[in-house]
């Protein structure tokens, strides 16, 4: 299946100005559809980055979801370094200008219409808000930062381009706390885990404090998880360390 990945784009989420909200989002999305989140990468108002991160992703069979830095101000470069990135110059596109005519008339001229600037051959994502469409090409679908305009975007492309994707591989996760254990005391077993248990992926979160605690335990498919488990906590024992259920 292809990995899932976003880009969350804007100097104010680096500088603290405002609050990123679109990862949460975006893992709950994917969630409920039985999908999950293979990486995300924040980035700043940098055409020259932008543009290497698009060109990176966009060589890989990825589907890529990206927030913000499609308005038409001097400081979104996103439109601009996705076309640099595929080698390909922006073109205005026909259905974007009808969308953004249709919407606000003549005040479209002679600014807004600047946002329906694609790279060549990109087509169109739906806006429900205020008509200015995203756009998207190959796997990779570029929306604006606005939460109430890009979170409806998102589930638009996922359930229209992608619902041959939902629910085919559930996955579920299995932890245990050990307790007065360290990492370190562990690492060896870990590593046992995980060459026994290939098919799923180990997590340790240890907890300080008074009780000091480790979740131990792994995710994947049901298949594979509950026999990982079932040695966890078998090892676990063996070494002498106290454990219950998460």
């Amino acid at each position: 299946m292809n990995k899932i990945g976003i880009y969350i784009i804007g100097d104010e989420i680096l500088s603290g100005k405002r609050e990123d909200k679109h990862l949460s989002n975006a893992i709950q999305t994917l969630k409920v559809r039985g999908l999950s989140l293979a990486w995300a990468e924040y980035l700043g108002d940098d055409s020259v980055r932008l543009a290497a991160s698009f060109k990176r992703s966009l060589t890989s069979a990825d589907i890529v979801f990206s927030f913000g830095g499609i308005g038409a101000t001097p400081d979104d470069f996103t439109r601009q370094a996705a076309a640099a990135a595929l080698d390909v110059p922006l073109t205005r596109h026909a259905g974007a200008v009808a969308e953004i005519e249709a919407q606000f008339g003549e005040g479209a001229y002679p600014k807004r219409v600047l946002m329906a600037d694609f790279p060549l051959g990109a087509a169109l994502i739906p806006n429900p808000v205020n008509r200015c469409a995203g756009f998207f090409i190959n796997t990779h679908y570029f929306m604006p930062g606005f939460p109430q305009m890009a979170w409806p975007m998102m589930e638009w492309v996922l359930d229209t381009h992608y619902s041959h994707l939902f629910n085919q591989i559930i996955l579920i996760e299995k932890a245990i706390n050990v307790y007065h254990a360290g990492e370190s005391q562990l690492i060896d077993f870990m590593n046992v885990i995980v060459e026994k248990h290939p098919n799923t992926k180990l997590f340790s979160l240890p907890t300080l404090g008074k009780k000091r605690k480790i979740e131990l335990g792994v995710k994947g498919e049901e298949n594979a998880v509950l026999p990982a488990i079932a040695d966890i906590k078998a090892g676990v024992t063996a070494l002498g360390f106290t454990w219950d259920d998460c």
